[in-house]
C-alpha cells in the first residue's frame, strides 16, 4: 500500500487509487456479464470462495497486481494497463474532492437531555 499513508484517504493518490479500483472491478463486472458468469463461477475458476470474489468485486480493498492477474488467468484474459491524460469531468472532482477533503471538521455540539 505504498500510495497510502496513516493520513487517511481524502490525498490526490488515494482518489485516483479509489477511482482506479471502481474502473477494474466495473470492467471485471461487464466481462463476467457479458460470459453470463456470476461471483460463484469466478471463485470455482479461481479456486478461492465467493466470499473473495466479493472482496475483489466490491473495491473496497486495495487491489493488487496479484489479485487482478488471478482473476485474469481463471477468465483466460490478459490485463492491459495504459496511461491516459485525465478527462474534464475526472479533473473537476479531483478537485472537488482535494476541496472537500481540506475544509475543517467541525467538532460535534453537546446537546443536553
Amino acid at each position: 500500500m505504498a500510495w497510502r499513508d496513516s493520513t487517511g484517504r481524502d490525498r490526490p493518490a488515494d482518489l485516483s487509487g479509489a477511482r482506479l479500483a471502481r474502473h477494474a472491478t466495473a470492467s471485471l463486472a461487464g466481462v463476467l456479464a457479458e460470459r453470463g458468469m456470476s461471483r460463484k463461477d469466478l471463485a470455482d475458476c479461481m479456486g478461492v470462495s465467493p466470499g473473495r470474489v466479493s472482496q475483489i468485486l466490491s473495491g473496497d480493498e486495495n487491489l493488487t497486481m496479484r489479485s487482478l492477474a488471478a482473476v485474469a488467468d481463471a477468465l483466460d484474459m490478459r490485463i492491459e494497463i495504459s496511461f491516459a491524460e485525465p478527462t474534464r469531468a475526472e479533473c473537476q472532482e479531483s478537485r472537488e474532492a482535494v476541496r472537500s477533503a481540506a475544509e475543517p471538521v467541525r467538532p460535534l455540539e453537546r446537546t443536553r437531555r
